[in-house]
């Protein structure tokens, strides 16, 4: 979550209630469920770490002041490190997810790039549970792990494609380009 945070004030400084709806809205229904107590305990964590700065206060015409919170060179840093780090075996859709928006939001790295490695980690574990399941009897209850491990990543390699057609769809066109 630090890192989706961070990130997202990559783009713009913000507020604890801003950040939550961009997170939200990022995570559509899965947003729903997003504790608005998590943001703020997150920026309290990113600022004791340094890795943000309360930037100013907003004084809307109603409601109450709002501490604006901005990154350091610091948390800018560890933004681009994080996009820069393999997924690992263990991430799940959503958040893999998040880091395409981040991406995306930061300007620090391209969802596709992100997609592409992706992409490359699932087709060598693929790999790998496949070549172990031959070693295997289908029938085993090693066989139906490995098996249910390869359908699995079946599964996420699909979920790339789409990503993949989403971001590009998305990419910033070049001037002879522009749609018309």
């Amino acid at each position: 979550m630090q890192d989706v945070v961070l990130a997202l004030l990559v783009k713009e400084p913000s507020h604890g209630y801003h950040l939550r709806g961009r997170l939200a809205a990022a995570l559509g229904p899965l947003g729903e469920a997003l504790n608005a107590g998590q943001v703020y305990v997150t920026l309290t964590r990113l600022e004791k770490a340094g890795l943000v700065v309360q930037e100013r206060v907003d004084v809307p015409v109603r409601g109450p002041r709002r501490k604006v919170y901005a990154p350091t060179a610091a948390g800018q840093e560890r933004v681009a490190a994080w996009l820069a780090e393999d997924a690992g075996p263990r991430t799940d859709v959503a958040e893999f997810h998040l880091k395409l928006v981040a991406a995306a939001e930061s300007g620090l790295a391209d969802p596709l790039a992100l997609v592409d490695a992706r992409r490359r980690e699932l087709m060598r574990s693929l790999a790998e549970a496949q070549h172990a399941a031959l070693a295997h009897d289908v029938d085993s209850e090693a066989g139906l792990l490995l098996e249910g491990i390869a359908l699995r990543l079946q599964a996420d390699l699909r979920w790339l494609e789409a990503c993949g057609r989403t971001w590009s769809a998305r990419a910033p066109r070049g001037k002879g380009e522009e749609k018309a």
